[in-house]
């Protein structure tokens, strides 16, 4: 109310829901598509095992960030090569 008093009302634009439902983001579906690569895979498989071992432990100083970090790097490799050919 109280911004209403001092500045004019703004137009609005709304959004056709029909357009929402077929947006669809393309890195995304690169992101899953190169999670199934065997080089992923094996790297998932050794965060999971590291995120294991630390959930096991009551009393760790040990974290996985750098099998994480490996992972999100082979991820975003992957992802690089295809991401700007399906940009319009």
């Amino acid at each position: 109310m109280f911004f209403d008093k001092f500045f004019p009302k703004l137009p609005t634009v709304k959004a056709q829901e029909e357009a929402e439902e077929d947006l669809v983001d393309p890195q995304q579906v690169l992101r899953d598509s190169c999670r199934d690569t065997d080089h992923c895979k094996h790297l998932a498989d050794k965060y999971q095992e590291c995120n294991d071992r630390v959930n096991s432990k009551s009393r760790t100083t040990e974290t996985c960030v750098e099998e994480l970090f490996d992972l999100l790097h082979a991820i975003d490799h992957c992802v690089t090569k295809d991401l700007f050919s399906k940009l319009k």
